[in-house]
């Protein structure tokens, strides 16, 4: 049992894990990468995290949407994710949300949502921050390639796999994962570089994609097959 394994195991029934047990299929081979994967950063933006670093139900105190210490940890590691995807010549593509007036798929009222700081609750987190080089896109929906140009993007560059990091693991990650699979993308997303306010949602919606639409994998694991797929020519 691997690692995420054990987490999303907690939250399931016993039911639940007599039905696993009972089908075979759902000890699945995994669906597997392709050769020419994009790197897909979801909502990596302060509001979504807390500053300064803390424990969530410390940080909600100022940020109401933020997850707190488990999100920072993601954050640490997508930055030696995005590192490899840059090195690999991959393309590193951002999103974060327009303002809610824009997009009714949030039904959590703004005002409620407003951080009492002065730093920019939409600003990407520095220590993931986009380079020269990076695409930066703005979204209206949960989903990134709702109303957003990332498809003819994709396929202008012939890319056949998205590795996906961010939050919310349950909302705009999920979104996103969904809609590739159904473009038909391969999929890969980076368990240990999404996060959630709530631990159950992460878990569960790590194990439903793991099921259906994806294969959940570590950030070491997504390293090593940029590095694998580098279109970058040595010296």
């Amino acid at each position: 049992m691997t690692s995420f394994e054990a987490e999303w195991s907690k939250y399931l029934t016993e039911r639940d894990r007599a039905v696993l047990a009972a089908t075979s299929w759902a000890k699945r081979a995994p669906f597997g990468l392709g050769a020419n994967p994009a790197v897909l950063v979801v909502d990596l933006y302060y509001a979504a995290l807390g500053l300064p670093r803390r424990d969530i139900l410390d940080a909600v105190a100022d940020w109401p949407s933020a997850c707190g210490a488990d999100g920072w940890a993601a954050v640490d590691r997508t930055a030696p994710l995005l590192r490899a995807a840059r090195d690999a010549g991959a393309p590193v593509i951002y999103f974060h949300a327009t303002p809610a007036r824009y997009g009714r798929w949030n039904r959590k009222p703004g005002a409620a949502l407003a951080p009492k700081s002065t730093v920019d609750p939409n600003a990407i987190v520095s220590e993931a921050e986009p380079w020269a080089g990076d695409i930066v896109l703005e979204k209206i929906g949960p989903s990134c390639f709702h109303g957003t140009p990332l498809d003819t993007m994709l396929r202008m560059g012939g890319h056949d796999t998205l590795l996906v990091a961010g939050e919310a693991t349950s909302g705009c990650v999920r979104s996103t994962v969904v809609d590739a699979c159904s473009r038909g993308y391969r999929v890969g997303v980076v368990g240990d570089c999404c996060f959630d306010r709530f631990e159950a949602s992460h878990w569960l919606s790590l194990f439903d994609l793991d099921q259906k639409y994806a294969d959940v994998l570590t950030a070491e694991a997504a390293i090593g097959h940029l590095r694998q797929t580098s279109r970058r020519i040595p010296a």
